[in-house]
């Protein structure tokens, strides 16, 4: 856990909070086990992005909004079905799984990963540019 903490810690919390503000401009309304979500794939998506450097930005944000649709699918599980808080339900929505991810908000990280992917990436290259200046050419 403190490993987590001392990699993660900080991304941790701005996806948390990120998640949060996101929820509330969506729906007016969160919960804080999206918080929890948040942090969860926030600090995934920096993984991700990481060990597929060597790829393009579709297949890192595919591999992304599936990673979140994970993330989406047991917390729901659990805050929904388990301990029956209703956070959310998608029920009503086509193709959906046990009303807790459907494809259309998998389509929606899909392009929230994009400019998530991208900020990692640079944020990789300039940790990674001896000179600590940041080749924006590459966008």
């Amino acid at each position: 856990m403190r490993v987590f903490l001392r990699r993660h810690g900080t991304i941790f919390c701005i996806g948390a909070l990120g998640y949060c503000i996101l929820e509330l401009l969506w729906r007016q309304r969160t919960h804080w086990s999206m918080g929890i979500a948040g942090g969860v794939c926030l600090a995934g998506l920096k993984t991700l992005e990481r060990r597929l450097k060597n790829r393009s930005l579709l297949p890192k944000c595919l591999a992304g909004s599936i990673l979140i649709t994970l993330v989406e699918l047991l917390i729901g599980l659990w805050v929904n079905r388990i301990m029956g808080w209703g956070v959310w339900d998608y029920a009503d929505q086509p193709l959906n799984l046990l009303g807790q991810i459907c494809p259309l908000y998998s389509g929606l990280w899909f392009l929230l990963c994009m400019p998530i992917m991208k900020l990692f990436q640079w944020s990789r290259e300039a940790r990674g540019n001896a000179h600590g200046t940041l080749r924006l050419e590459k966008i």
